[in-house]
């Protein structure tokens, strides 16, 4: 049972982005103050991933922990009401991710994933990319 009516949960779910996440713009921000280059939301690659550093043929995609589930995160938290229809998103959101993945990787790109909890420790993504980057 939902403690909101359904025309406030709706407005709800409206405001969640997609884009320009306060996450995406801290990895953002991150990147910019480590001296890299980066174009967004690139058209012509699959699943036009969150940030594509074109000179290091890397993608970064941004995860939200618990629209992509990560595993053992306690955001990654399942909903009490309506469960085979949040099972369900959950897993097709992971489907979608494995073959973005797959698909970019086929096509000779590096694919590095920053889940929304990392961001915590901003010194730990900073050595995670810097590592992975080059």
């Amino acid at each position: 049972m939902d403690i909101v009516s359904k025309e406030k949960r709706s407005e709800m779910m409206s405001r969640i982005r997609g884009k320009d996440t306060v996450p995406e713009k801290q990895v953002r921000a991150l990147l910019h103050r480590m001296g890299y280059r980066f174009r967004l939301y690139v058209k012509n690659l699959p699943g036009q991933p969150d940030i594509v550093l074109p000179k290091y043929r890397t993608v970064i995609l941004v995860h939200g922990c618990f629209w992509h589930r990560h595993l053992g995160c306690k955001y990654a938290y399942q909903p009490k009401s309506r469960k085979e229809f949040w099972q369900k998103k959950f897993q097709e959101n992971i489907e979608r991710d494995k073959q973005k993945e797959k698909a970019l990787q086929f096509l000779g790109w590096k694919v590095i994933i920053i889940w929304e909890c990392e961001l915590e420790d901003p010194k730990k993504i900073e050595k995670k990319l810097k590592r992975l980057i080059k």
